[in-house]
């Protein structure tokens, strides 16, 4: 009878575990910054998400296409994310989130344990 309880209980689990994941918004795609300067695509990397830079509208920034903007990317609850942010414009890296609403992306860069914040919004393109 144990074996049987067990067996049950393991599937209810597996059952709950993939019912929140479904729940869950998916970031992948590719994004456009609200400044209109660029986008960026979001796809899985290893069991994270991460965002490369995907174009650029200055031609002086071509160099960025292809670099890693954010990295290690977990969900942190519903339709949040949190791993880290490096920014081209300053060179350094910062604790990163992500938060979805519907086709509407907040990233946001904090430095004194998520005191100090910038944040950027993206609408979907893809």
């Amino acid at each position: 009878m144990r074996k049987f309880t067990l067996g049950v209980s393991l599937t209810l689990l597996a059952a709950l575990a993939a019912a929140s994941t479904a729940l869950a918004g998916d970031p992948s795609g590719v994004w456009l910054r609200e400044n209109g300067k660029g986008t960026v695509r979001i796809a899985a990397c290893g069991a994270a998400l991460c965002g490369t830079v995907a174009s650029v509208r200055d031609p002086d920034s071509a160099a960025k296409v292809g670099q890693r903007v954010f990295y290690g990317m977990v969900p942190s609850g519903e339709n949040s994310w949190t791993g880290h942010a490096f920014n081209p414009e300053d060179g350094k890296t910062y604790n990163g989130t992500m938060t979805l609403s519907g086709n509407h992306l907040t990233t946001a860069g904090c430095v004194l344990g998520g005191l100090i914040c910038k944040t950027v919004g993206w609408s979907r393109v893809k």
